[in-house]
């Protein structure tokens, strides 16, 4: 079994910052990639930021300058740091972590339950 456990969403004003985490627990035997997608009421899910296990990140172009994904690799930890933080930032932001479970299982995509985050005054 594997879970996918996010933190650190909230209410925030605009301009202000926020950092999210993500733990990833259970059998586990690689992660080839984990991401941050997000998705706003009534819009379809998008990615927000990703890195894979060599190290190489993606961004979406409006988060780009504002927000910073890292990863502890040794704690199968994820961290999404958002600054300068927008009202369309507002949404429920899910984890997401591309693994194995074991050798000769293949490579499934697992999702954490997400976490909101709103941006207002």
């Amino acid at each position: 079994q594997v879970r996918l456990v996010e933190s650190g969403g909230g209410l925030v004003q605009p301009g202000g910052s926020l950092r999210l985490s993500c733990v990833a627990s259970g059998s586990i035997f690689r992660i080839f990639a984990m991401g941050w997608y997000r998705q706003a009421p009534g819009k379809q899910r998008e990615l927000v930021a990703a890195v894979d296990d060599g190290g190489s990140i993606n961004y979406a172009d409006s988060v780009k300058g504002r927000f910073t994904i890292s990863k502890d690799n040794a704690e199968n930890t994820m961290y999404l740091q958002m600054t300068s933080l927008k009202p369309e930032d507002t949404a429920v932001y899910y984890c997401n972590a591309d693994l194995k479970r074991t050798l000769w299982l293949p490579r499934v995509p697992y999702w954490g339950q997400g976490t909101q985050v709103t941006v207002s005054s």
